[in-house]
C-alpha cells in the first residue's frame, strides 16, 4: 500500500492576495496545471500563514512588522484548490488575535479543510490529527519555533509553540511523535522553524530534525525561510512559498518555489518529486523553461551538499529512495496485520 502527499509551503492569503479574493468575480489565484498537479495526490497539506477572518485587529507584538488576514472565502479558495489539510503553526496565526485564529478554525471546517497545530489552548494546539489514504493511517503534529509569545496555554488560544533554538527539543514534543508513530501508520511532522531567507537550513534546525527522526518521524516537512531548501529521505527542509504577494530577493529569488508529491509506504518515503512553480503577485503557475532551469539547477546542488542525488526529468525533479533496513525494523512502531519488515 502507497499512498501520495501533495506539500507546499507557505501559503499567504492576506494583503494583496486578500484584496484579489475580494472582487466579485476574482481572478484564479492558481492556474489549472497547478490544481491538476496538487489534485494528483491522495492528501494535499499546506502552511496557512495568515488568519481567515473578517474579526480582529493587528496583535501588539513588538518588533512585530507584518500582520496578515484573509477574508472568509479564502477557506473555499483552498477547499476548491484541494486542500484538506493545513498547518496552523506558525509566525502568523494569531496575527488579529485569538478571536481571528478561532475564526479560521471555524471557516476551514466548513470548507471541509482539516487543521493541525492552533487551537484554544495547549491541549488543543498540540493535539495531532490522523487522516486515512491509500489504505493507511498518517498521523500529523505541527509546531513552530517563534514566536513564544504566540504559544497556546491553558485557556489561552494559540499554536503548539516549541523552543528548538535553545538546548534541547522539548520532552512533550518527542514523547508526542513516538506516541503517533506507534499508533499509526505514518508519521508527519510540520514544522515552522528558522529565519527568513536563507539558502540552506541553520544548526538548530538540523538538530531537531535528526530528533524528530529517531522518535519516530517518517516525514519531516519544514517552512518560514520563503526559499527552497535541499532534502534528503525523510527531511523536506523548507517547502518554499506557493502564493503571496511579497517582495522578491534578487538573488534568493523566492518568487520560484516547488511544489510537492511524496509517496510513501508503511515504512517511510519511496519516491519524492519536486515541481518548479513561479509565484507571481497574488498568482501561482508552472513554471516557465527559464525559471525552470534556474530551479533545477539551484535544488539539484542545494540536495548535492546533503548526499541526495536528484534527477531532473524535464518537467520535475526526482528521487527514488532506497530503502533503509534500520529503518523498516525501527522498534516501537506500529504494526498492521500481515506486515512483515
Amino acid at each position: 500500500m502507497t499512498v501520495t502527499i501533495a506539500l507546499a509551503g507557505d501559503t499567504m492569503l492576506g494583503r494583496g492576495v486578500a484584496e484579489a479574493l475580494a472582487h466579485r468575480k476574482p481572478r484564479p489565484l492558481f492556474t489549472h496545471a497547478v490544481q491538476q498537479l496538487v489534485r494528483s495526490a491522495d492528501l494535499f497539506l499546506l502552511n496557512l500563514e495568515c488568519c481567515v477572518s473578517d474579526r480582529g485587529t493587528p496583535i501588539d507584538l513588538p518588533g512585530k512588522a507584518f500582520f496578515f488576514r484573509a477574508p472568509p472565502r479564502a477557506a473555499d479558495m483552498l477547499a476548491d484548490l484541494g486542500a484538506d489539510t493545513v498547518f496552523l503553526a506558525n509566525n502568523h496565526a494569531l496575527d488579529y488575535g485569538p478571536e481571528a485564529l478561532m475564526d479560521t478554525r471555524v471557516h476551514l471546517a466548513r470548507a471541509g479543510i482539516r487543521a493541525v497545530g492552533a487551537g484554544a489552548n495547549v491541549e488543543e494546539a498540540r493535539a495531532p490529527l490522523v487522516r486515512e489514504a491509500g489504505g493507511l493511517s498518517i498521523g500529523i503534529i505541527a509546531v513552530a519555533d517563534h514566536p513564544a509569545e504566540f504559544a497556546a496555554a491553558d485557556g489561552r488560544p494559540g499554536v503548539a509553540y516549541a523552543d528548538l533554538w535553545h538546548g534541547e527539543v522539548p520532552g512533550w514534543l518527542v514523547d508526542a511523535i513516538g506516541e503517533l508513530a506507534r499508533t499509526t501508520d505514518l508519521t508527519l511532522v510540520s514544522v515552522h522553524w528558522g529565519p527568513n531567507m536563507t539558502a540552506r537550513p541553520v544548526p538548530h534546525v538540523r538538530r531537531a530534525a535528526s530528533v524528530f527522526a529517531d522518535a519516530g518521524a517518517d516525514l519531516v516537512v519544514g517552512h518560514s525561510a520563503h526559499v527552497f531548501h535541499g532534502f534528503t529521505r525523510g527531511v523536506l527542509y523548507d517547502l518554499g512559498d506557493l502564493i503571496d504577494d511579497y517582495a522578491v530577493h534578487p538573488a534568493l529569488r523566492n518568487d520560484l518555489g516547488l511544489l510537492w508529491l511524496v509517496t510513501l509506504d508503511e515504512h517511510g518515503p519511496v519516491h519524492t518529486e519536486a515541481v518548479p512553480i513561479a509565484l507571481d503577485c497574488c498568482h501561482t503557475r508552472i513554471a516557465d523553461r527559464a525559471e525552470y532551469a534556474w530551479t533545477a539547477g539551484r535544488l539539484i546542488r542545494a540536495c548535492a551538499e546533503m548526499g541526495t542525488e536528484v534527477k531532473d526529468e524535464g518537467d520535475r525533479l526526482t528521487v527514488d529512495w532506497v530503502r533503509s533496513p534500520a529503518r523498516t525494523s525501527r522498534p516501537g512502531r506500529r504494526r498492521r496485520a500481515g506486515r512483515t519488515s
